[in-house]
């Protein structure tokens, strides 16, 4: 058995679970999202848990069992709290301009980069700091990992763009000839 799909998901107060033609809706506050249910994976709620359970042992479907899971898990997570990313930019000239459906980086390129913002995705800017959030947790990863994309930190100085919480692991640079 999958360890993944036989846990249990409990239910925020808010939120409320639809299962119709093999697409599970989950609605909360934050919105709506829908999960597409795999041949031979089922859902059972009882009182404020849901189980997702497989009919057979097959291969296709115990690799289906733990992503159903997870993908119903992250929904009920999104629209009950929602998720968040946040970016650090670091390095002289670069910046970020946030406007309504695009986002413009100036990376020390001879042009700035322009991006689409996903919908469903929400970038706030705090100075050097760039805040994606949504309620689609691939959404928000995704938009995070294609502002990443455009500068990745390099080890030297640590200049580009990257996660917050990552750690860079800077290199020593050229080391001086010794006299000899």
């Amino acid at each position: 058995m999958s360890k993944v799909g036989t846990r249990l998901i409990s239910l925020p107060t808010a939120v409320t679970v639809d299962v119709k033609d093999g697409v599970v809706v989950v609605k909360g506050p934050k919105g709506e999202l829908k999960v597409d249910l795999m041949p031979g994976i089922s859902l059972e709620q009882a009182d404020a848990k849901l189980t997702i359970k497989r009919a057979n042992d097959e291969k296709a479907t115990m690799a289906a069992h733990g992503l159903i899971r997870s993908l119903v898990n992250n929904a009920v997570v999104g629209v009950a709290s929602g998720f968040t990313k946040e970016l650090e930019i670091n390095g002289v000239g670069f910046r970020a301009e946030v406007g309504t459906d695009k986002i413009t980086l100036h990376l020390g390129f001879s042009h700035p980069v322009i991006l689409n913002i996903i919908e469903g995705v929400e970038i706030k800017q705090d100075k050097n700091k760039l805040m994606i959030s949504g309620i689609d947790k691939q959404k928000v990863g995704h938009m995070a990992a294609l502002i990443r994309a455009q500068k990745k930190p390099e080890p030297y100085k640590g200049k580009g763009i990257k996660y917050t919480d990552e750690v860079i692991h800077r290199k020593a640079g050229k080391a001086a000839k010794t006299a000899g």
